[in-house]
């Protein structure tokens, strides 16, 4: 089984790379800082939301899942 992506701890170094503040992301999304805080702590980000933050930020973090499943796939293929 391939390795979880954490996509909160993705979110949340592209934010401290582009300067980007939690206060910023949570007026940009609507939403209050602890919102924010819950979603660095995920493993887990429902797609709507993810298309959000991946514009607002500049970055597609979808690739992280795609990057996950075709090293698994590769893995799985060669045993």
């Amino acid at each position: 089984m391939a390795e979880k992506v954490n996509i909160g701890q993705a979110i949340r170094e592209e934010m401290d790379r582009t300067g980007r503040t939690v206060t910023w992301l949570s007026k940009q999304l609507g939403t209050n800082r602890m919102a924010c805080y819950r979603i660095f702590n995920s493993y887990s980000i429902d797609t709507q939301m993810l298309l959000r933050i991946s514009v607002l930020l500049g970055r597609d973090f979808f690739v992280l899942y795609s990057t996950a499943l075709r090293e698994e796939s590769e893995s799985t293929s060669n045993k």
